[in-house]
């Protein structure tokens, strides 16, 4: 079976839109990959970005992310503005989400279960906003499985009865531009996903670094 190419989907559709500019609710996870996201969709998509992710392991830590999105928005020179939907930190909700895949490595069916929580949200404000469109920035980071975020807003879209924007923005060397757009606007760039458990694995992977 051919894997699908998600970033030519996403051409696609923005060609099919080329006359007008649809409403797209983006969720986003940080401001670095938030970026080149703006960047490359801005032109195409009236934008909302929508900051949910009660993963991320303290309040402190989710607030300051969700005011670099902020600043982000405010400074980089968008042709079209873009919306910000805030939110407030509720770690519970994450935990209770992937109660019993504690022991679970990142990248396997913890960040899974991640990954719909912080959808399924999105696809509910997409429903109930009107959006044209809905999708997510997590695609960027090449320690997210895209495939798996793409076949999760895909069925979350089919239930609803609204449409997601599939997407692989790590393509076109989207990942390589969001480390530049974070240098030159001076992003903070964290080292983790944002769980508590993803948190203690860079802490391993720096101490084994160091020992090497």
């Amino acid at each position: 079976m051919n894997k699908r190419n998600y970033q030519a989907e996403l051409e696609k559709i923005i060609s099919s839109n080329k006359d007008k500019r649809p409403t797209l609710l983006l969720h986003a996870c940080c401001a670095p990959c938030s970026s080149y996201v703006l960047e490359y969709l801005n032109e195409h998509f009236d934008i909302t970005i929508y900051f949910y992710n009660p993963n991320i392991n303290s309040q402190e830590e989710f607030l300051y992310r969700q005011s670099e999105v902020k600043r982000l928005i405010g400074e980089m020179p968008l042709k079209n503005p873009v919306k910000l939907i805030e939110t407030q930190w509720n770690g519970e909700e994450f935990l209770s989400a992937v109660k019993g895949f504690e022991a679970i490595r990142e990248g396997g069916e913890r960040c899974f279960k991640c990954y719909e929580l912080r959808l399924r949200k999105t696809a509910e404000i997409c429903r109930s906003g009107g959006y044209d469109y809905f999708c997510t920035t997590l695609t960027i980071s090449p320690m997210k499985n895209a495939e798996k975020l793409n076949e999760i807003g895909e069925r979350l879209a089919e239930e609803m009865g609204i449409s997601f924007l599939p997407s692989d923005f790590k393509k076109k060397n989207g990942y390589k531009r969001s480390i530049e757009l974070s240098k030159e606007y001076n992003l903070y760039r964290q080292n983790y996903c944002g769980c508590g458990f993803s948190y203690k694995e860079s802490l391993l992977r720096e101490k084994t670094k160091g020992t090497e």
